[in-house]
């Protein structure tokens, strides 16, 4: 990723803004045991305790990796909680990378997000409806097929 993803204005640009980026070789005998990085590049979304919270293996090009990033980020602030902060980046993912593969995950956690916070069944209807018309093939689609009962 050295020379296709990190150089990338766009991906530099995120990273400043939203992380802090640490670089660990994998053959480090203190973090690379301690976050079990097996493969490069490994990138890891942790909290400032050290506690992993997104895990991604392997290569992504840079328009995959601002949305892979994001999704992460959308899942740490899942897990605190702080719903309408992952809210924020799975809604950037949806908007700003409609492409991307992550996109359907993405429509997935925003409603069940959204659900969290207001216990309107609305929010897991729109779920099916949006992966069921722009993501058909998704196996997101199939995570939220219950949903399709709720109407």
């Amino acid at each position: 990723m050295d020379a296709v993803a990190y150089p990338d204005s766009a991906v530099v640009k995120f990273v400043r803004e939203n992380l802090v980026p640490l670089r660990i070789p994998a053959d480090d005998p203190e973090l690379g045991r301690r976050f079990k990085v097996k493969w490069t590049p490994t990138l890891l979304i942790l909290e400032p305790d050290g506690t992993e919270q997104y895990r991604t293996l392997g290569f992504y090009p840079p328009e995959e990796l601002i949305p892979s990033l994001l999704l992460g980020m959308g899942k740490a602030f899942f897990n605190r909680p702080d719903r309408k902060a992952a809210c924020g980046c799975f809604e950037r993912i949806i908007s700003g990378f409609p492409n991307s593969s992550m996109a359907p995950e993405a429509i997935y956690l925003n409603g069940v997000s959204k659900y969290i916070e207001s216990h309107e069944v609305s929010n897991l209807i729109a779920i099916y409806d949006r992966l069921a018309a722009d993501y058909p093939t998704s196996p997101w689609l199939m995570r939220a097929d219950p949903y399709r009962f709720l109407k």
